[in-house]
C-alpha cells in the first residue's frame, strides 16, 4: 500500500485529527494512538455502541494501535519521545502551548528527529487573538460565516448535519502532511504544519463569497445560486411527504426538464441567473412535484438527462446500490457495518483493518510488559 512503512504518532482526539490519521492507516501507515489513562479518546464514549466500541470511535480509529501514556509522568514522556525518534508523522490537537508544557513540542522532537512531520490541528491556529479560545465545529462554523448561509425555511441559521469544519480541517491536514512527506524525500527534513479549523472552513467557501469579496456585503441566501436563488438547485416536496432535489443549473438541464413539463418558456427566467426573478419557476416546480410521489418522480426523471436526486434517509443512503456496487459499506466479522475508504488507487488500494484498538492494547508490544495502563477499555 502507498504508506506502508510510515509510522504516525497520533495524540489527537474527537474528529479532525483522527479523521486524518484514519486515512493514513487505511493506506498502510502504522498509526500509534496515544491515549490518556482510564478514559482514552472521548470518542470511545460518544454515541451508540454496536459491539466492542462506539460507532463514532471505530469509524475514526480502526486499524490503529493504542497505547496509554500519562505525559505528565517523566517515564511515560520519555517513552513517547523514544517512539517519536522512529516516527515520520506526529499529530496533536491540544490547545496552543500545551505540547510545550508537556515537553513534546516540535522543537523538542525535531532536535531528536529532523525528518519528522509535525501537524498541530487546533480551532484557530497557533497565534492570533483567538489562539487560546476553545471551540468545536459548530462554533467555528458560526465564526467562519458559513452558518449565516445555512438557513431554514424561517431564514434563521440551522445546525448543519455534517461537521464541515472538522472534516475539511482533517482533509487539509492530510494534504499538508502528504506535501511535507513528499518534500522530505528531497530535503531529508520534516516540517511543522499549523492547521486551523477556522481557516480551513473559510477556505471551503469560494462558492458563496462572491458578494462579500466583490462588494463587501452579506449574500442574500435565498437569492444566491447554491443557497436558494435557483429553481434548479432546490429541494421540492412530493405528494407522499418526501422530497426530491434538483441539483444542476446548466441551461441544457433547465431546458430539458421544462420542455418535458411543457413549460419551455420558463427557461428564460433561469438563464438570467439566480435571484428573485426565478420565483415563478420555483412555484411551478413546487406545484408540479406535489402531484406525484417521490418514487414516481424518480422513475420519470431517470429517463431525462438532468441532475436530480431523491432525498434519502441515512438507512436508505447506506443501502444505495451505487455504494454497494463500489464496496463503500463493508462488514467485519461481527457483522458491523463500516465506512470504506473513498481514496481509491488502482495499483495499491486501501486494505482496511476493521478492528479498533482496546484502550492501551499495544503498550506491551511497544514498551514491554508492565508499562502504561492498558486495563481500561473495550476489547477489539
Amino acid at each position: 500500500m502507498k504508506l506502508t512503512g510510515l509510522r504516525v504518532i497520533d495524540l489527537s482526539v474527537f474528529l479532525p485529527g483522527p479523521y486524518l490519521t484514519k486515512a493514513l492507516a487505511d493506506h498502510g501507515a502504522e498509526v500509534i494512538k496515544v491515549e490518556v489513562p482510564e478514559t482514552g479518546d472521548p470518542g470511545r464514549q460518544i454515541g451508540l455502541s454496536d459491539g466492542p466500541s462506539t460507532v463514532f470511535f471505530r469509524n475514526l480509529n480502526r486499524g490503529k494501535k493504542s497505547v496509554v501514556l500519562n505525559l505528565k509522568d517523566g517515564d511515560d514522556r520519555e517513552r513517547l519521545l523514544t517512539l517519536c525518534d522512529s516516527a515520520d508523522v506526529f499529530v496533536e490537537a491540544f490547545r496552543p502551548g500545551v505540547v510545550k508544557r508537556l515537553g513534546v513540542d516540535y522543537e523538542t522532537l525535531r532536535a531528536r528527529n529532523p525528518g519528522i512531520v509535525y501537524c498541530s490541528v487546533s480551532a484557530f491556529g497557533q497565534d492570533g487573538p483567538y489562539r487560546d479560545r476553545p471551540a468545536h465545529d459548530l462554533a467555528v462554523q458560526a465564526l467562519g460565516g458559513s452558518l449565516s448561509m445555512t438557513l431554514g425555511e424561517d431564514d434563521q441559521p440551522a445546525i448543519p448535519a455534517v461537521p464541515i469544519a472538522d472534516i475539511v480541517a482533517g482533509l487539509q491536514a492530510l494534504s499538508g502532511v502528504l506535501m511535507a512527506l513528499l518534500r522530505r524525500q528531497t530535503t531529508g527534513r520534516g516540517d511543522y504544519l499549523d492547521l486551523s479549523m477556522h481557516e480551513s472552513l473559510v477556505a471551503a467557501l469560494p462558492n458563496i463569497l462572491g458578494p462579500t469579496l466583490a462588494e463587501n456585503r452579506q449574500p442574500v441566501a435565498k437569492h444566491e445560486r447554491t443557497t436558494g436563488g435557483s429553481a434548479f438547485y432546490r429541494i421540492y416536496p412530493t405528494r407522499d411527504g418526501r422530497q426530491i432535489v434538483l441539483g444542476g443549473q446548466e441551461t441544457k438541464f433547465v431546458r430539458t426538464l421544462l420542455g418535458a413539463l411543457d413549460r419551455p418558456e420558463l427557461a428564460a427566467l433561469c438563464e438570467r441567473g439566480p435571484g428573485a426573478h426565478q420565483q415563478p419557476v420555483i412555484e411551478f416546480l413546487r406545484e408540479t412535484f406535489l402531484r406525484r410521489t417521490r418514487a414516481e418522480w424518480d422513475a420519470w426523471l431517470a429517463d431525462l438527462d438532468i441532475c436530480y436526486g431523491i432525498v434519502k434517509t441515512l438507512p436508505e443512503a447506506l443501502s444505495d446500490p451505487q455504494l454497494t456496487a463500489r464496496g463503500m459499506i463493508v462488514k467485519d466479522n461481527l457483522g458491523r457495518r463500516h465506512l470504506g475508504s473513498p481514496i481509491r488507487f488502482r495499483e495499491e488500494p486501501a486494505r482496511i483493518d476493521l478492528h479498533e484498538p482496546r484502550l492501551g492494547a499495544h503498550n506491551a508490544e511497544l514498551f514491554g510488559t508492565g508499562t502504561g495502563d492498558p486495563s481500561h477499555g473495550r476489547e477489539s
